[in-house]
Order: C-alpha cells, then structure tokens, then sequence
C-alpha cells in the first residue's frame, strides 16, 4: 500500500467494537437495509444481523472485506456528514443456503426482515424470496420450533399481512403441522419505512474517504430523513429501534395510506411525468412549475381521501417538498418509475377510483397515467409483466389496454381513457 493510500475500512482499523451476535436476519441486502434497518439496529449493541442479498456476491464479499462495516453518508443541503455503521455482524451470498437455513433455525435468532421489493410477495417458485423463506421456516419448524418475527420492510399495505398470505400460499394444504407452527409461532409485523436511498457513485466514496478517513468499497448514501413505524408482536424480543427514532403503533393503516401516496404517489407522479418534460432528478422536477403544480394537485386531491388530520398532512406535505428539493439527494425518476405495474395500484389507483366516483376526473392522476403509457411506449421497461404491458401500450388502443391490465373497472370508463389519451399529446407537446 503506498504511504498516501487510505487505510482500508475494517474494525481493527476504526476502532470499532466487535461483530455484535446474530440475533436478527436480514433478506435482501441492499443500499436502503443499510441506510435504514441497519442503522436503527446498530443503537442496540446486543443485536447483530446476518445479511443475505439474492445473486449478487460482490457486496458481501466486499462487506466480509470490511467485517461488515461501511460509510452511512448522510446528504442535506450543506456539507455532507459520514458516520460507519457496524450492524452487521456477517453478510453473505444467496447461494449461502447452508449458512441461511443455519441461521434461520437457531433459537438465539428472534426475527427475520425483509427487503424484496413490492414484486418479490407476489413471486413464488424455486429461488424467489418466498421459497427461501419458507424453506429457512421448514428448516426452523424441523429445529424445534422456537418462535420468530418476520418484519417485512417494504412499500405495501400491510405488508405484515401480505407476507402471511404468500408463505401461506407457498405450502400445501396437506402440510398441516407446519401451516399449524406458522399460525401459532411466526408473527407477522406491519411496518411503514421511509428513506430515500439512491445508489452510491464513485464520487461518494471519495467523498465517504475524505470524511472519515478509511477506504469503503461499500459505501451508503442517503437523507437526513428516516422514519419507521410498526406494529406487531416480537415473541423472542426485538432491538431497542425506538432509540434510534422508530415508533411502535397500534394501527398503521392511516400512516401505511399516508405513506404511500402523499411520498410515493408524487414520486410515481414525477418519475412518470418529469422525463417527458426533460428531467431526471427528483429535485430538477419539483423545480419544473408544471410539475410542482401537477404535485400540489395531487397532494390536495388526496387529501379530500386521507385518513389522518389536516395538521398532521400539512407537516407531512412541507417535509415532503423541503426532501424533493434537496440537491444532497440526486434520486433518478427512471430508477423510480420501475415496476410500475406493482406501484401505480397501490399508489395513484386508490384515489383515482375515489375521485371517479365523486365524478370527478382528477388531473394530477391522469398525468401519471399519461407518463406511464409514454414510458412503456418509448423507454426501456424494468417490470415484472414488462413484455405484456409494452406489447398492450404500443397497440392501437393502448390506454384502455394498460387500464384493463391493472383495473378492468377503469378500462370501461370511456371518460377516464379519453382523458389519458388526450394528456398522452399534452405531454409530448409539453416535452417538445
């Protein structure tokens, strides 16, 4: 290593404490379990985690490198601040099925988390998040049985429930004293999480090395914004995330609604929109006066539907905008606009159907539909039912196509189909 290298990020290096012992596991290792759960859990010294991703096998290689650690770098809109998290205690490949089933039938493990994104519940079959699960669950039943909390850390109403149903779906109906220890030992978990995480550059790691001092192959960036709310039971104990700001609630429904579409309703809005009028970035489009109206329309217009007080939406609304604004966070519209035959019903359809009923047509909703159609038409399409829904967009009625293949009662409403027709050319013409 030459004189002027910086030192390579490792525990000796840094001073840090030991690998916590594995107390939690988590699926699905990416840049948000790091920039989220991850730091929530490092408050609790007493819980490590073990973190598999799916086939990726250069982080965990990379994180093994650094016993387990790396770079939070935390990005507002003044001078970045670095801090080096040390949650994870080991990391490992997906093709670690040994060391997973291991780890998920050990008593001294209490709870497993999840980041599989919104497709990952509806994907069954060998290799899928779901098959993994329930084989690391078969494996647990087999051990023993001791109790454990699965904690998905997804965007999707109730999450908690949606995740019963697919594992309960993946077992056979003839499977009756494992479906029995799933009912009666597994608790299922609700959560609402919010971060924005974009991928890290070469920049960021320059940057996360100017800071602290240590060479991060791995490094994490995010917002100074975090938020996590749950509600469930934890038979075998859980870490102390309320020290690091997480809040547990009875009844998440109105926060889960809030969640998703006030943030990412209005993301989904702009990640739809904003290319078709030349951005890129979430902060270049909220800057864009069409779009900053398109999104204050929306906001109101969901809020003739929310659940929560008036007060409380207002708050919500002014931290929303002072988050898009920020130029710490460059978060690409395209990377936002994947899957958006997963996102667009979960988070623009619910209040479309409510403001159709109302008989009103809203515009903030139709442009999302619009830029949806312009998406599947023009760019290259990252989603589960991609080949469907590009063959549906690019037909000679491809509004009414991509309406029926998501909600069939929209699909009939001739008035909603011209209308997304119609904004289809405003945009283009918008764009140039």
């Amino acid at each position: 290593m030459p004189d002027n290298a910086v030192p390579r990020l490792t525990r000796t290096a840094a001073s840090m404490r030991p690998p916590a012992p594995v107390r939690a596991v988590h699926l699905g290792l990416g840049a948000f379990h790091r920039a989220h759960q991850a730091v929530y859990t490092m408050a609790d010294p007493d819980w490590g985690i073990a973190a598999y991703t799916f086939r990726n096998t250069a982080l965990p290689r990379t994180l093994t490198e650094q016993d387990g650690l790396y770079t939070l770098q935390v990005r507002g809109d003044g001078e970045p601040r670095a801090e080096i998290v040390d949650a994870i205690s080991r990391a490992h490949p997906g093709g670690d099925t040994d060391r997973w089933l291991a780890d998920l039938a050990s008593p001294d493990v209490a709870l497993l988390t999840l980041t599989i994104t919104e497709p990952g519940y509806r994907t069954g079959g060998p290799g899928s998040a779901i098959d993994r699960v329930v084989a690391g669950l078969r494996g647990r039943h087999r051990a023993g049985g001791a109790p454990i909390a699965l904690v998905p850390c997804d965007n999707l109403p109730d999450n908690g429930g949606v995740l019963r149903d697919a594992l309960t779906a993946a077992t056979t109906e003839d499977d009756t004293a494992f479906r029995a220890w799933l009912e009666e030992h597994v608790s299922f978990v609700d959560t609402v999480v919010d971060r924005i995480t974009p991928a890290a550059t070469d920049e960021d790691a320059a940057t996360a090395a100017r800071l602290t001092g240590f060479a991060d192959d791995a490094p994490v960036v995010t917002e100074p914004f975090s938020e996590w709310l749950l509600s469930g039971q934890f038979p075998l104990g859980r870490p102390a995330w309320e020290n690091a700001g997480a809040r547990f609630v009875d009844d998440l429904a109105a926060y889960e609604q809030r969640k998703l579409w006030f943030l990412n309703g209005a993301h989904t809005l702009l990640a739809h929109t904003g290319p078709a009028l030349g951005c890129t970035t979430v902060d270049e489009a909220i800057q864009h006066p069409t779009l900053m109206a398109l999104t204050e329309s929306w906001w109101d217009t969901a809020a003739r539907h929310a659940a929560l007080p008036e007060d409380d939406l207002r708050d919500y609304r002014q931290r929303l905008l002072q988050r898009f604004a920020s130029r710490g966070i460059r978060h690409h519209l395209l990377h936002i606009a994947v899957n958006g035959s997963q996102k667009i019903p979960a988070r623009i359809l619910p209040v479309l159907r409510a403001e159709r009923s109302a008989g009103r047509v809203p515009e903030p909703a139709v442009a999302a539909l619009a830029g949806w159609l312009i998406h599947l038409r023009d760019r290259e399409v990252t989603d589960p039912r991609a080949d469907e829904l590009t063959a549906l967009a690019r037909s000679g009625d491809g509004a009414r196509r991509v309406l029926a293949a998501v909600d069939s009662d929209l699909a009939d409403d001739t008035t909603l189909v011209s209308a997304v027709d119609d904004y289809v050319d405003h945009l283009r013409a918008a764009g140039g």
